[in-house]
């Protein structure tokens, strides 16, 4: 497989390149901390052709904390091969490669194994599953409508429609406005956003917390949704307090 393939080449590069690295600035983009191998996986779970955009986020706040984004975006060319920086730069290009493809599941990986560079790999996918498209759109908007507490506890339902959410305004953050606002609109919209999806949250808590969801219904103005689940916690655990058995022992005869 060509992640076994890039490994080698970037392990061979690895021994060529240790006493050049020592000479580059930690800063640079050039630059591999020891520790950088091509067994290195950005993300916890290979993509598998679902939830590309979780998994790029991921992969983004991975190579950023290598200080290696520029090598995906185009920031940091190809140098001529005669340039004394070629081979750092490639021996780099084929580090973040095999981390990329390591972050794959294997079908995905073959797919995309031929790519000339880092640069033409992460094309490659962002053609293929970055397109926003009305379907997915329709897919997740049903999810999120669908959803409520049922059998999940309350984190876990909280969780999962945060997700569904922040998924959505993914999806659709090419519509959304850009510019600096000082009429108040693009503020007034944002909450009423937030209120929206407040409402929302509520309409599907099992009715265990109906005098709760109440007490947070009467709020003026309403709460934000990190509040009202901060208070759905606490009365979570003040009745489980409420109903945990006395169990101071009774006296022995």
């Amino acid at each position: 497989m060509v992640v076994d393939d890039l490994s080698k080449v970037a392990n061979t590069t690895l021994n060529v390149g240790v006493q050049g690295n020592s000479e580059i600035d930690r800063s640079d983009h050039l630059y591999l901390h020891p520790s950088d191998n091509p067994g290195v996986m950005l993300v916890s779970v290979p993509f598998i052709g679902i939830g590309y955009r979780s998994w790029r986020l991921s992969v983004l706040r991975g190579l950023s904390v290598k200080n290696k984004l520029e090598f995906i975006n185009g920031e940091c060319k190809r140098p001529d091969p005669h340039s004394p920086i070629f081979r750092q730069w490639e021996r780099c290009d084929d580090m973040v490669t095999s981390w990329i493809l390591n972050s794959l599941s294997k079908d995905i990986a073959d797919s995309v194994e031929y790519a000339n560079d880092v640069v033409e790999l992460w094309i490659e996918l962002e053609d293929r599953y970055e397109q926003t498209n009305g379907a997915r759109l329709y897919q997740i908007q049903k999810e999120i409508n669908n959803t409520s507490q049922g059998t999940l506890d309350i984190t876990s339902y909280y969780t999962k429609l945060k997700n569904l959410w922040e998924e959505l305004s993914t999806l659709s953050k090419r519509s959304q406005c850009s510019c600096n606002c000082t009429c108040g609109a693009k503020k007034n919209f944002y909450k009423a956003e937030q209120d929206k999806r407040l409402i929302q949250f509520l309409m599907g808590l099992n009715e265990t917390y109906t005098i709760i969801r109440g007490s947070i219904l009467m709020m003026n103005p309403l709460s934000t949704l990190a509040q009202a689940f901060s208070l759905l916690i606490q009365d979570k655990k003040q009745r489980e307090i409420n109903q945990t058995p006395n169990c101071l022992s009774s006296p022995l005869h």
